[in-house]
């Protein structure tokens, strides 16, 4: 007698529950995005190299200023004005830096991984404005701080007249609008997704007013233009925050450095604002 083929096991009436991982699963947040932006950030040589060059541009040529000046010099200056030499290239770096913190994933294609990872956008966006803006302000602050406190122990005394503490708001100031252009800067970087691309429009940003507000002043009908280019600009509003007052072409006073930075913070708080639309909405 030929033996029936067995046939398949018989289906249990018991359905499998649902698996429960053993290891906490906390729902994500920002912190988490913050702790992996500060992983990229403090892990990538470019920050080495950009911040590097900023500490060494400002405390190295500030230095150098300092012990190029006497008592006496600190009359009309505060005594964190030669930080200021070294800051008008350093800032250049923190502009680097802030295209790099996300051109770069962009570039690698890194940042689909991340979008991957954590599909929340606006937070990994948050979180890089954060992370950047922290790291950016703390370098720079600390930079301006020892020459200014290099000025002071070297000059300080009656001979430099009197120093209060208006003078490092001053400082604190200029280090905020320092950290602002880099945050534009990762705006920038956020718009156009490409490296070079978008360092070259921060640089036209920074460099290109002063010139361009020349050109403007040689033809009388734009005149006018060319003044206010040449009063609202990076470099004059950063030496106005430093307390380095000055007079525009025609001899007038030059506009106030509070009116510097608020323009500044505008201008930052448009490009933000767009990168977060832009993000949103786009393919990777």
């Amino acid at each position: 007698m030929t033996p029936t083929p067995a046939g398949p096991p018989p289906v249990s009436a018991e359905q499998p529950g649902t698996y429960s991982s053993p290891l906490p699963t906390p729902r994500p947040h920002l912190g988490h995005a913050v702790a992996s932006e500060w992983t990229k950030l403090t892990s990538v040589r470019s920050t080495l190299w950009t911040l590097g060059s900023l500490v060494v541009l400002v405390v190295g040529v500030g230095m150098v200023a300092v012990l190029q000046t006497s008592a006496r010099d600190y009359e009309n200056i505060p005594f964190t004005g030669p930080a200021l030499f070294g800051l008008m290239a350093g800032q250049v770096s923190v502009i680097v830096l802030g295209v790099l913190t996300i051109s770069s994933e962009y570039g690698t294609g890194l940042i689909r991984t991340t979008f991957t990872a954590a599909p929340e956008r606006l937070r990994v966006l948050t979180a890089k404005y954060l992370v950047f803006g922290a790291v950016a302000f703390a370098v720079t602050l600390c930079s301006v701080a020892f020459v200014g406190l290099w000025a002071a122990l070297l000059h300080g005394g009656p001979a430099a007249g009197a120093h209060g503490s208006r003078e490092w708001a001053g400082a604190l100031a200029g280090s905020l609008y320092v950290t602002l252009l880099g945050l534009l800067a990762l705006a920038v970087g956020a718009l156009v997704r490409h490296s070079a691309g978008g360092i070259a429009v921060m640089l036209g940003v920074v460099t290109m007013p002063p010139v361009l507000g020349a050109i403007l002043t040689a033809w009388p009908a734009t005149s006018g233009v060319g003044g206010l280019v040449l009063r609202y600009n990076a470099p004059v509003g950063l030496i106005q925050l430093f307390g380095l007052q000055g007079v525009d072409m025609e001899g007038q006073a030059a506009p106030s450095a509070t009116a510097q930075l608020l323009l500044l913070v505008a201008l930052t708080a448009g490009a933000v604002a767009a990168s977060y639309a832009v993000v949103r909405r786009r393919d990777v």
